[in-house]
């Protein structure tokens, strides 16, 4: 391949790598947890930072099912930006436990291997997640105060 065509199969590998990340976490606010999995390698490791990673696609797929009809999950994806196989995404992620809704920013990254996720690493501010927390709480008593995307 000349340079020029590695750069043009470079930039559609990292485009094609964004759009799977978004279809992934888009499947995820859906509850289409087939879909999901399918993108997932069976390796992934996935890390919210501070916490243990969760290691393994059918280990993971497993705690998405287990909160079906218990919890909710809502993404918007503010900004994706893609090199190779690194997908970086800022975005607001939302969980929603009954009436109490926790809306929270987010950094993720995300690494890909023919085509499948192996990383999913979320960082989040912590006390911006309390903060989120407790507003989701006094939502419930207090609707005024409930946050939307």
């Amino acid at each position: 391949m000349t340079e020029s065509s590695n750069g043009s199969t470079s930039a559609l590998q990292s485009t094609t790598n964004a759009r799977t990340v978004e279809t992934f976490l888009f499947a995820l606010q859906d509850e289409d947890f087939d879909a999901a999995d399918s993108l997932m390698a069976d390796h992934i490791a996935w890390q919210n930072v501070g916490f243990p990673t969760i290691r393994g696609r059918e280990r993971i797929t497993k705690i998405f099912r287990s909160g079906q009809g218990r919890m909710r999950f809502e993404v918007k994806v503010h900004r994706v930006a893609a090199e190779g196989d690194t997908v970086l995404t800022e975005r607001t992620d939302v969980l929603e436990f009954g009436p109490v809704r926790i809306q929270f920013w987010v950094c993720g990254v995300f690494e890909l291997h023919a085509g499948r996720i192996t990383l999913w690493r979320d960082y989040f501010d912590t006390l911006d997640f309390l903060r989120a927390t407790v507003r989701g709480l006094l939502a419930v008593p207090f609707p005024a105060l409930r946050p939307t995307l």
